[in-house]
C-alpha cells in the first residue's frame, strides 16, 4: 500500500464488497463527506465522489487518461484480460477515428429508421406480458428481454446465441473492478464467450444491412483500419446490452415505487425520455470507473502523484446535494441533465441516444396499456463490481380500460 503524501481523507472499507453492491448509498454519502478526493487503502487507489470532482476527471482526458484502463488494472504494469477497447480505453489520437465512425453509425438518421419499428417491438412485447396476466417481473420479462429483441437486429448479429450477450457483459464489467468472487465466477466461460462474441464481430457472421455493416463499410472507405472494426462491433456488444437492460430495470422499479410520477408520465407521455435520464441518475446503472494519472494532479489540497489510478463514483456524483436539489428523490420535474451517468466528456457513451430510444419505445407502450404499477414482492439485486443492476423486480399492474 502506497500512503499519500499530501493529507487525505482515508476511508476504510471495500466498495466492491457484496453489502456495499447490495446497497452503495452509505458509502457513497461517506465519500462525499469526507472530502474532494479521498484514499481507499483497501485497494490502493484515490477517489473522488463529489460531482465537481467526477466531472473534471472525466472531462480532463489529458491529465486523467482511460488508455492505461477504466478498471482497477494499470494497463501500464499489467496486461488487459482481452484487447483493450478502442472507445472506452483509449485517448485521442487513438480514440478519435474510431469515435467517429460510431457517432456516425449510431446518429440521428440511423435512429429515425429504427424507431418506428422498435415502439411496434415494444407494443408487441408488452401485449405478450400483458397477455399472461397482470402479474409480471419487470426485469426478466420486459428489461432483460426488450434490448436483447431489438439492439442485435439493429447491429445485424444472427439469432443463436444472443443468449451470451448478457453474461458476456456482465464480466465485462466484473472484470472492471479487483478479481473478486464475481470475477471468478464468470472465469469459466470467459475463454467460450469471447469466442463467440469475436465470432459475431466478422464481416460474414454479421448481416448486409446494420450497425455491424456500417462498421465495416467504414472499414472499406478507409475512416478506420479493417482490424478495428471487429473491435468496434465487439465495443456494441459490450457496452450496448448490459447497460441497457439495467437501465430499464432501473426506471420500472423507480415507477413502482414512486406511483405519483407513474401518473405524472401516464398524463405526459412526452416525459419518457426525461424519466429515463432521471433513472439513470437516481439508480446510477454505472456506479463507478476508473482514470490514471499522466501527472501530477492536484485537487483541493490534495496532491494525486503520476500514474495513480484514480475511481470515479459516478453513482455518488448523480445524487451529490451540492448539484441536485433533493437528490434522493425520483422526479420528473426535475431536468436531470448533466447527470455523468453516462460519463462526460470524449468519452462520454456513444450509444446513449440509442438506449434512450429504447427507453422510450417500452416506456411509451408501457404508459398506453398500464394505469397503474408498483412492486409485487421484494426485488432481487444482481451484483456487479460496475454495474448497478437487478435479477428480479416483480410488479402488479392495474391495466388500463
Amino acid at each position: 500500500m502506497t500512503t499519500p503524501t499530501t493529507p487525505c481523507p482515508v476511508i476504510v472499507g471495500d466498495p466492491f464488497d457484496h453489502a456495499v453492491l447490495e446497497d452503495p448509498l452509505p458509502l457513497h454519502a461517506e465519500l462525499r463527506e469526507a472530502g474532494p478526493v479521498v484514499f481507499l487503502p483497501e485497494h490502493d487507489v484515490f477517489a473522488v465522489a463529489r460531482y465537481e470532482q467526477v466531472r473534471a476527471a472525466l472531462t480532463d482526458w489529458q491529465r486523467f487518461q482511460s488508455a492505461a484502463g477504466v478498471g482497477l488494472a494499470n494497463f501500464r504494469t499489467e496486461k488487459p484480460w482481452r484487447t483493450p477497447s478502442l472507445l472506452l480505453e483509449a485517448d485521442p489520437p487513438h480514440h478519435d477515428a474510431p469515435r467517429r465512425v460510431l457517432s456516425k453509425v449510431l446518429g440521428p438518421r440511423a435512429l429515425r429508421r429504427l424507431r418506428e419499428q422498435w415502439m411496434a417491438d415494444a407494443d408487441e412485447l408488452v401485449d405478450q406480458v400483458l397477455a399472461r396476466g397482470t402479474r409480471f417481473d419487470g426485469a426478466t420479462e420486459l428489461s432483460h428481454v426488450f434490448p436483447l429483441r431489438v439492439f442485435p437486429d439493429a447491429v445485424g448479429l444472427p439469432v443463436a446465441g444472443r443468449e451470451n450477450l448478457l453474461p458476456y457483459g456482465d464480466h465485462a464489467f466484473n472484470a472492471f473492478g479487483p478479481n473478486n468472487a464475481l470475477v471468478a465466477k464468470g472465469a469459466p466461460r470467459v475463454e467460450e464467450l469471447s469466442d463467440w462474441v469475436g465470432e459475431q464481430c466478422c464481416r460474414k457472421t454479421l448481416a448486409p444491412e446494420g450497425f455491424g455493416a456500417d462498421i465495416w463499410a467504414a472499414a472499406d472507405r478507409g475512416d478506420i483500419l479493417p482490424d478495428q472494426a471487429p473491435l468496434i462491433v465487439r465495443s456494441l456488444l459490450t457496452a450496448g446490452v448490459d447497460t441497457t437492460v439495467h437501465a430499464l430495470s432501473a426506471v420500472l422499479y423507480a415507477f413502482a415505487t414512486h406511483p405519483d410520477q407513474w401518473a405524472r408520465l401516464r398524463n405526459n407521455p412526452g416525459l419518457a425520455r426525461v424519466a429515463f435520464d432521471e433513472a439513470v441518475r437516481w439508480e446510477s446503472p454505472v456506479q463507478t470507473f476508473f482514470r490514471t494519472t499522466t501527472t501530477e494532479v492536484a485537487a483541493g489540497n490534495v496532491h494525486i502523484p503520476e500514474g495513480r489510478k484514480v475511481l470515479m463514483f459516478l453513482a455518488a456524483a448523480n445524487r451529490d446535494p451540492r448539484r441536485w436539489e433533493n437528490p434522493d428523490a425520483f422526479d420528473l420535474s426535475r431536468d436531470p441533465s448533466g447527470h455523468v451517468g453516462f460519463g462526460m466528456g470524449l468519452h462520454q457513451c456513444v450509444g446513449q441516444h440509442v438506449a434512450r430510444l429504447e427507453s422510450e419505445a417500452l416506456l411509451t407502450a408501457l404508459a398506453r396499456r398500464i394505469e397503474t404499477i408498483e412492486l409485487d414482492g421484494t426485488p432481487t439485486r444482481h451484483h456487479n463490481n460496475t454495474l448497478r443492476a437487478w435479477d428480479s423486480v416483480p410488479v402488479r399492474v392495474g391495466v388500463a380500460n
